[in-house]
């Protein structure tokens, strides 16, 4: 049986268990898990949020239950399309609960895929009982876009009532969604709905990245002192980027992109990302074309683009 390959994920490793973590050790990859954010909740815009569900602002306008307070601005639903905005949302509530809330949220929450809408999923159950989790096999911005037209039209057909969504985000995110819901040609004007997108996480390198993942790289597949250390400096590595926070310190380390010039491994590595944003990032801000983009940002998409690549490497 073939040693197994060195695959390091940028990313921190889920608890209990992580899909990549299980998927890729069941298919003869060691995988490593090296952290690259580091992230932090924008407490003024929880504040604003905390304010609007004090404000009954996230009623659902079918149950004409009127607004008080001085804000005047109901939304119908809200969309998340990472687990931070979803983590830091969870904390404003875990911190409200008990806090004298008396009005229950009942309306859609649209997620871009399925790890996020397990993690509504335990939020709703304990704290948002009345909403509806929807879109978590739609994979990405683009099709999440679609899916809300149609869904979201169906919940609020009359355009004059229709209430805005709150999108919740972090500071670096593609504005795909609200473009397709608001402006874009190929949406009818009578479906556009109105987005308002509110920060609630902010997002940069994890201090000490560069260092621990040019250690790991170092490191990784090179033989455990049995006589087979030279052959297996020459394994291949595949580095898979999650993130375009971070890519400029990955691609110095592995001597790729501009940073070519720095290269001292003889050993094969390839770069994988999680879907187009990462690959789009690494494309224009660094002239580096990753190996493979995943079809699915999931460890199935990810697994099928690496094994698709290796075939035809031979």
């Amino acid at each position: 049986m073939p040693p197994p390959i060195p695959i390091l994920l940028l990313k921190t490793k889920s608890t209990p268990e992580d899909g990549y973590a299980d998927f890729f050790s069941a298919r003869g990859y060691t995988p490593t898990f090296v952290p690259v954010l580091e992230h932090r909740v924008h407490e003024p815009n929880l504040g604003k949020v905390r304010a609007l569900l004090a404000a009954r602002a996230f009623t659902d306008v079918t149950r004409n239950i009127p607004i008080r307070g001085s804000e005047r601005r109901k939304f119908g639903g809200l969309i998340f399309t990472s687990q931070r905005a979803v983590e830091a949302f969870a904390g404003m509530l875990e911190a409200e609960e008990g806090k004298g809330e008396d009005e229950e949220i009942s309306i859609p929450l649209y997620t871009v895929g399925p790890a996020t809408a397990r993690s509504l999923g335990a939020l709703s159950t304990n704290y948002l009982p009345q909403t509806s989790i929807h879109g978590a096999e739609t994979g990405n911005g683009e099709n999440l876009a679609y899916y809300i037209l149609d869904h979201y039209n169906a919940v609020y057909p009359d355009i004059f009532t229709r209430p805005p969504i709150l999108f919740l985000v972090g500071e670096q995110r593609r504005d795909i969604i609200p473009k397709l819901l608001m402006e874009s040609e190929e949406t009818p004007p009578e479906k556009r709905i109105v987005v308002e997108e509110m920060v609630v996480y902010e997002t940069g390198v994890k201090e000490g990245f560069e260092s621990v993942f040019g250690e790991v790289v170092s490191s990784v597949g090179t033989g455990d002192g049995d006589g087979e250390a030279g052959k297996e400096k020459k394994k291949p590595i595949w580095v898979v980027v999650f993130s375009p926070t971070g890519c400029e310190a990955m691609l110095r380390v592995l001597g790729l992109g501009p940073f070519t010039a720095t290269a001292s491994s003889e050993r094969d590595v390839f770069v994988a990302t999680i879907g187009p944003t990462t690959r789009d990032h690494l494309r224009q801000h660094f002239g580096f074309e990753p190996h493979v983009c995943a079809a699915k940002p999931s460890p199935e998409g990810v697994g099928a683009a690496i094994e698709e690549f290796m075939a035809q490497r031979g």
